[in-house]
């Protein structure tokens, strides 16, 4: 059995269509598929190997990496699913946001980092120039903005259809889809301009099997190809698994998310210069260190 992980996020839908298409079947009678919430769940779930390859962000693998753990980085697929969304239309992107009060479903994880250094690369300082409210996860920062009881706040996709979906199906005031973090980040950092944020790893039991990695790996970017190309039929797939999400909102979230898988060791620049970045004021995230050459998989 091969057991693949993910969470409830675009960079998961393409080890869904893997499950249902059987593209492993030569490497495993059974191909499972696990649902997990947030970094630290999967942590334990690999710890305690109950996985084998999981979608996860980028910084996860490296940080396991820097504390000794033999993780590799197999690719990096999703390039943009961080956005500003906004209530008040005269907000048309991140530079705008001083004086205002954002609200923040994460604290500790990368697009917390991210969004730290893009605020900084504008000249705005948390807690003096705005503020930024923290929530517990996703769910609550949507129900913020859908009662009106906030104006601003950054999410991850799917989160960010959802909520636009679920707006328009009550008939709220509009709601915008502001700017990603992407598009901010290339005017920010035009010398770093790509943004590598997800991907796919494995686990340190599965690290030295170069063979089913390379495997993995090339039927990911097939199945992440599809998703691509036929984005309502993927998200039809989506919602059969994670039937809590409504089609319409999966294939917007399909539709404005950059997702391309390109294998690690191609992608290792933009990776190196987002490591590099987050060792300058975050060492922790990615174990203290940058991760070796063995790391760029598959």
């Amino acid at each position: 059995m091969l057991r693949l992980g993910g969470p409830g996020a675009v960079v998961s839908f393409p080890l869904l269509h893997m499950v249902e298409s059987g593209a492993l079947q030569q490497y495993a009678e059974r191909v499972e598929f696990r649902l997990w919430q947030n970094p630290d769940q999967l942590r334990v779930l690999l710890a305690k190997n109950e996985l084998d390859y999981s979608a996860a962000p980028v910084n996860l693998p490296a940080l396991m990496a820097g504390r000794g753990q033999p993780v590799r980085l197999l690719n990096v697929s999703v390039w943009g699913i961080i956005w500003l969304v906004s209530r008040d239309p005269q907000v048309k992107g991140f530079a705008d946001l001083a004086g205002k009060e954002v609200v923040l479903p994460f604290q500790r994880d990368l697009p917390a980092i991210l969004v730290d250094e893009l605020l900084l690369s504008h000249g705005l300082k948390p807690g003096r120039d705005l503020t930024l409210r923290p929530v517990r996860d996703g769910q609550d920062a949507q129900a913020l903005l859908l009662a009106g009881r906030a104006d601003h706040a950054l999410l991850v996709e799917p989160a960010v259809s959802l909520l636009l979906w679920r707006n328009r199906s009550q008939g709220g005031a509009p709601l915008y889809r502001v700017q990603s973090l992407e598009s901010a980040w290339r005017q920010a950092f035009p010398q770093q301009a790509e943004l590598p944020q997800a991907g796919l790893m494995s686990s340190p039991q599965r690290a030295e099997d170069g063979e089913l990695a390379r495997a993995v790996d090339a039927a990911y970017a097939e199945s992440a190809r599809w998703c691509s190309a036929h984005p309502r039929a993927c998200a039809e797939l989506v919602h059969r698994h994670l039937p809590h999400l409504p089609v319409e909102a999966l294939e917007e979230s399909i539709r404005v998310t950059r997702l391309e898988s390109v294998s690690a060791s191609a992608a290792r620049g933009p990776l190196e210069a987002l490591f590099g970045l987050i060792a300058k004021r975050h060492p922790q995230a990615i174990g203290g260190a940058l991760p070796p050459a063995s790391f760029y998989g598959p």
